[in-house]
């Protein structure tokens, strides 16, 4: 994709540009089967990838799945029509060519790329309690440290799987004794790890924030997970749901040279917030409105903030009521999704479809820059009965989002 496609495509939507979806399978995964896809292409990849159990959401960072990830497994693409033809080109190249226009000089020259990613992840079992690297660990194998954070949406949960319950961190008083003898039982059936930790009910509405260097098992409700723009992990669990996990995820993102060196890893706990006795009250995050609800609900919308805990990424959702037309601005760049419902954002028409199959392009998901932001979005819905519903990622350090 030429520069000049960039260009023109940027100016076509105004400022805005249209997603192409983005799924991502988990070998060590089973589908939830609740993100819309094709009841006959979640394994559309082949069943030696394992089941499409996420879609990424405007990323620019590659999935890493093993040696038989795709070329472009995890980037998402901008969808660009041109005199009759549909073109695509890696919203990472858009990035790189149009810089702080596109994401806003304050994050082009803090990081020199977008740094975050959002997703949903949906699963029908809980995953293995595992662990994302801080920054000091992260950066022994190139890589960037991975806070995350969690938002339930309630239209992607009819149903709350197998297991509706994360588990957190570790119980009080666990000290890094227990926790090594359960790393070095990895190969000997279940170690048991989550016997250390405390459970916790998931609620639909509500989420959690996760700083890198938290164990955590998620549970079983669809999730929608705003990141950093990293992949890295380590499973601390051999045993969920009778499936083992193989011993080389306990080592992932590990330096060679402390492969097998079980105090390696519990250095990359953060004990302080493992064994936080408020984990609940300090992790948890039930919704804020971003103004006063009756002078939002006025003018036509809701607006609240689902993810906030975390200078490194924060999420809102808005609600556009029907038969209301608004402008909504913001201060920073971000990629969107349409969750519920159909009319139009900017220039650009929007609607989420029921079902999608595997390739198709759909007009559910946008990035808008930070100008497009500053400036507002015209958002119309002309339906008679149902909400527009959007989630809202955004980068480091949201001037809007006060800590």
């Amino acid at each position: 994709m030429s520069k000049s496609d960039i260009q023109a495509a940027f100016e076509q939507g105004k400022g805005i540009f249209r997603l192409a979806p983005n799924w991502v399978p988990r070998s060590f995964c089973v589908p939830g089967r609740r993100i819309k896809l094709h009841p006959d292409d979640y394994y559309a990849l082949g069943g030696n990838r394992g089941g499409i159990d996420e879609r990424w959401f405007s990323s620019t960072t590659p999935a890493d799945n093993g040696p038989l990830t795709g070329e472009f497994e995890g980037l998402s693409f901008c969808v660009f029509e041109d005199k009759g033809q549909t073109k695509q080109f890696l919203l990472r190249d858009a990035v790189d060519e149009l810089k702080g226009a596109l994401i806003g000089e304050r994050l082009w020259k803090q990081f020199g790329k977008w740094p975050m990613f959002s997703k949903f992840f949906d699963n029908k079992g809980p995953l293995p309690h595992h662990i994302h690297h801080r920054d000091e660990h992260a950066a022994k194998v190139g890589a960037m440290g991975k806070p995350e954070a969690y938002y339930f949406p309630p239209q992607l949960n009819n149903h709350g799987g197998d297991f509706p319950y994360t588990f957190f961190g570790l119980q009080p008083g666990v000290t890094r004794e227990q926790v090594k003898e359960a790393l070095m039982n990895f190969t000997h059936g279940d170690n048991k790890i989550t016997d250390l930790s405390t459970a916790y009910r998931l609620v639909p509405g509500t989420g959690w924030d996760v700083p890198p260097g938290v164990l955590h098992a998620p549970g079983s409700l669809c999730t929608y997970e705003p990141q950093m723009a990293s992949d890295v992990f380590a499973m601390y669990q051999s045993l969920v749901n009778d499936a083992i996990i193989g011993e080389e995820l306990l080592w992932k993102n590990t330096p060679q040279d402390k492969v097998g060196d079980y105090d390696y890893l519990l250095d990359v706990i953060d004990w302080e917030v493992n064994v936080d006795p408020l984990f609940a009250e300090h992790r948890f995050m039930a919704p804020k409105p971003v103004r006063p609800v009756e002078e939002m609900r006025e003018l036509g919308y809701e607006e609240k903030w689902v993810v906030y805990k975390s200078g490194a990424f924060s999420a809102k959702e808005l609600t556009v009521f029907p038969g209301s037309t608004v402008t909504i601005t913001d201060s920073a760049a971000y990629g969107m999704y349409v969750v519920q419902g159909h009319g139009t954002f900017g220039t650009w028409d929007i609607e989420t479809p029921a079902l999608i199959r595997f390739g198709q392009l759909t007009y559910d998901e946008y990035f808008v820059s930070e100008d497009a932001a500053k400036a507002g979005v015209r958002i119309t819905n002309p339906s008679k009965s149902d909400p527009i519903v959007i989630l809202k990622h955004f980068g480091a350090g949201n001037p809007d989002l006060k800590l």
